[in-house]
């Protein structure tokens, strides 16, 4: 009895290693978040992965500012995160040789473009986008109608500046103008400094393969492009350009009441003009920065983030499988896209859900159309915002004078503040 008492707890211990070897044999992921407010949907997703395939899926979220400390210590750990973020070349500076390589991977081959997509040196792919945020123009199609044009007619600059100035030429009789105001007050002025001023150094780095640190110098190629844009700002609006420097309009406002038909400005504006204006979802539109480039009409939205998956090439190699499963189950599987669309916006999948943002989704549409996506150069400027500051003074001596003379101050800002700020911030 006893010889077959043992036999039986033997079998037992046997068949238990084997169920445990099984459940070991999937592997494991551990992903560490860097998104404080997706944290309660993560988990949500996590625990469906888990649902559907068994497979354990733990998301750890760092506090809000305290990432890169985290990672560095959750790494020195035995059982390190095999899912983290390296958001910027500095990232892959620092971590890419923990990267896995994504080329050629499932996931990598679901997305829709390249733009967020970082490689080391060695043309290694260390992350990959999953979540971005976009800026352009934003237009009320409604308003636009009632002026007797679409969408449809507008496709570069030209097209662009002959709808808008026909606008402002009849504002009086239509009972709107063109283009909001354009305050360059702090409120505001990042909009132009920041954000317009990135039709100009994107198209400066395209040309010289796509930046990937701060240069020393740039040369103000596109400067002429950017002052069509700004011009085309200010002079259709229902504002005088000597009012602009000290600010006091509300360009939001506006645009909710439906005084203006066009008003630069990003994704982030959906949540006011839908739900606090009441701006219906088939009367918003965002189109490119069209400022007078060649082959502008295949430009997309100014898009970018720092939000981009990378893989711990140092787990272990089931955990590394169990991870690039998991990612790839996220951008295709419908209930997944569904979650993560709904905490992040904008995902660039080719199988992703179309997000709530009506300005996100069309950023998608674009991309998905083969569009380029205008990624942010702006990113790179050298003491940010001493560098803006300048830029800010010198547009405000031209809105106040607008001659060929003060263009050059702008000129001189951009290409010379730039030389001045980058040696300002790489002294000693």
């Amino acid at each position: 009895m006893k010889k077959l008492v043992a036999i039986v707890l033997s079998l037992v211990m046997i068949l238990s290693l084997c169920a445990c070897a099984k459940k070991e044999s999937k592997g494991s992921v551990y992903w560490l978040n860097f998104k404080p407010e997706s944290d309660a949907a993560l988990q949500e997703v996590a625990a469906l992965y888990k649902e559907k395939t068994g497979v354990e899926v733990k998301v750890i979220t760092a506090a809000s500012g305290e990432y890169q400390s985290t990672l560095t210590a959750e790494m020195d750990k035995s059982e390190p995160p095999t899912l983290f973020i390296v958001g910027n070349t500095e990232a892959v500076k620092t971590w890419g040789d923990y990267c896995y390589d994504l080329k050629d991977t499932a996931v990598a081959k679901e997305l829709n473009t390249d733009a967020y997509n970082l490689y080391d040196t060695s043309g290694r792919l260390c992350s990959i986008g999953y979540c971005y945020e976009c800026f352009g123009i934003i237009v009320n199609k409604a308003l636009l109608a009632k002026a007797g044009h679409s969408l449809d007619e507008i496709k570069d600059f030209a097209s662009l500046k002959a709808v808008v100035e026909d606008i402002h030429s009849r504002a009086a009789e239509l009972g709107f103008d063109a283009f909001t105001s354009s305050d360059m007050d702090p409120s505001s002025s990042w909009r132009f400094s920041g954000h317009l001023a990135n039709a100009a150094l994107y198209y400066e780095s395209n040309d010289d393969g796509g930046w990937t640190e701060t240069p020393a110098t740039i040369k103000g190629t596109y400067l002429a492009n950017f002052k069509n844009l700004w011009d085309l700002y200010i002079q259709n609006s229902a504002f005088e350009t000597s009012t602009l420097a000290t600010g006091g309009h509300d360009a939001e406002a506006e645009f909710g009441k439906g005084e203006a038909v066009f008003y630069q400005n990003g994704n982030w504006e959906y949540s006011a003009l839908h739900d606090t204006y009441g701006i219906a979802d088939e009367d918003l539109a965002m189109i490119p920065f069209y400022c007078g480039v060649d082959g502008e009409e295949n430009a997309g939205l100014n898009c970018g983030t720092e939000n981009c998956w990378a893989v711990n090439g140092r787990a272990k190699e089931k955990d590394i499988q169990a991870t690039l499963d998991f990612m790839y189950w996220m951008v295709t599987d419908a209930d997944a896209t569904k979650k993560l669309a709904d905490t992040f916006g904008a995902i660039p999948y080719k199988q992703a859900a179309a997000p709530a943002n009506v300005f996100l989704k069309q950023a998608n549409e674009y991309a998905g159309a083969g569009k380029y996506v205008m990624t942010w150069a702006f990113n790179y400027t050298p003491n940010v915002d001493e560098w803006r500051s300048g830029v800010v003074s010198a547009m405000n001596l031209y809105d106040a004078d607008p001659t060929d003379a003060n263009w050059e101050l702008v000129k001189t800002a951009f290409v010379e503040g730039w030389a001045a700020q980058y040696q300002a911030a790489n002294a000693g």
